[in-house]
């Protein structure tokens, strides 16, 4: 027999489906990218929802054992919601990740569990040009790090990113922006926890301290383009960003900061990042450096064999890229990118030789790219990677 509960939730779901069938060719004037925009009736909030799922097959050529491996994964599936409530001075911003790939790293300080909370800000824009941040988001790095996963110039970002970054942590942060004659100026400074997003331990180390400072000497970049790969606004006239960033982390605990294992010691971690954005007609370029030390060696521990077991990830990196955007929207890119660990470390040096074609269906929410690297370690090749990648969203 049915119970009257079962009956009674029988019920409720058919409703619950008849109403979803009855709505599902609700038409809204919305462009793909726009994402979905909810507004209050009174104006005292307002929502904006985005999907986008990248999908990314990569092959690997071994040239040590001649051996080739492939694979396909989601290599990303994010939700993003963001908007403002009680009225458009206070601001937040919430997005989470879904794919595997997306958030592993459950560890001892982050209660075992999976990373899935990507940001989770408050902004107040508490007066004309200023807005302070509390909460867990970017921190203002490396200006490849800042631009969004979908919106890069290549299928993935370069060696220096990957191992210089200072990523995302938890904390405050204070914006300040100002304009002289066509000049903007814009400095960022932070405090921050100083080991990475979603640790739910106490602080193992000290603070982590950031200054950022940009210069814009020609204005602003049209729809923001200073922080997205490619010139997809076609700027009529040259548009240049000059940044620099400098990070000190107190007492750091993972071996690149916010990011990579937990070690058993601490050093102070200092990091210096410079970068530079240029557009016109098509034409995108964009150099970063970077450069990170400890106090003292950055060693930690060494095997019986006098081999170094753990140590910080210290050294410095360049990376330069440049493409140029057809008017039928294929891209042609090229980068280069290099990595100088500290030699005590014993890390390899590693330089990545990179050729890129995309497709902009819908600009970065809807493309098609692929790229071929050469990765060089120790001045010897040691394999090519073919990538081929779809990003889709709404």
């Amino acid at each position: 027999m049915i119970s009257v509960r079962m009956k009674k939730g029988f019920l409720g779901c058919s409703v619950f489906l008849f109403a979803l069938a009855a709505n599902a060719q609700i038409v809204v004037k919305e462009k793909v990218g726009k994402g979905i925009r909810i507004m209050a009736a009174d104006s005292s909030f307002y929502t904006r929802i985005n999907g986008r799922v990248q999908t990314l097959y990569s092959g690997t050529h071994s040239l040590a054992n001649d051996q080739y491996s492939d694979n396909i994964q989601v290599r990303r599936a994010r939700l993003k919601f963001e908007g403002f409530a009680f009225n458009p001075d206070f601001e937040y911003k919430i997005e989470l990740a879904l794919s595997n790939a997306d958030i592993a790293g459950a560890a001892p300080q982050n209660s075992n569990t999976s990373n899935i909370v990507l940001d989770a800000v408050a902004k107040w824009n508490f007066s004309p040009g200023f807005s302070l941040w509390f909460g867990q988001t970017k921190l203002p790095g490396n200006r490849e790090r800042v631009i969004s996963s979908q919106r890069l110039q290549f299928v993935d970002r370069s060696l220096l990113n990957s191992r210089y970054n200072i990523d995302r942590d938890l904390g405050f942060q204070l914006h300040h922006q100002f304009k002289t004659g066509e000049a903007i100026f814009r400095e960022v400074a932070a405090i921050s926890m100083g080991e990475g997003r979603n640790i739910t331990e106490d602080n193992r180390g000290g603070y982590d301290f950031t200054g950022r400072v940009e210069v814009l000497p020609f204005g602003d970049f049209e729809d923001e383009g200073d922080y997205f790969g490619a010139d997809l606004a076609r700027e009529k006239t040259p548009k240049l960003s000059i940044g620099a960033t400098y990070d000190f982390n107190s007492r750091a605990s993972r071996e690149r900061g916010q990011l990579g294992e937990f070690l058993s010691a601490q050093r102070d971690l200092k990091t210096l990042f410079v970068d530079a954005m240029f557009k016109y007609r098509g034409l995108s370029a964009m150099a970063e450096y970077a450069d990170k030390r400890t106090n003292g060696s950055p060693i930690v521990s060494l095997t019986n064999d006098g081999d170094v077991e753990n140590s910080f990830f210290t050294g410095t990196g360049f990376n330069l890229q440049a493409g140029y955007l057809f008017k039928n929207n294929f891209e042609l890119a090229a980068r280069y990118s290099s990595i100088d660990p500290i030699d005590i470390t014993e890390n390899s040096t590693e330089k990545q030789y990179t050729l890129g074609v995309s497709k902009y269906l819908a600009g970065h929410t809807l493309k098609v790219q692929s790229d071929v690297s050469l990765l060089e370690e120790d001045d010897r090749s040691s394999e090519w990677m073919y990538r081929f990648q779809v990003e889709i969203g709404f």
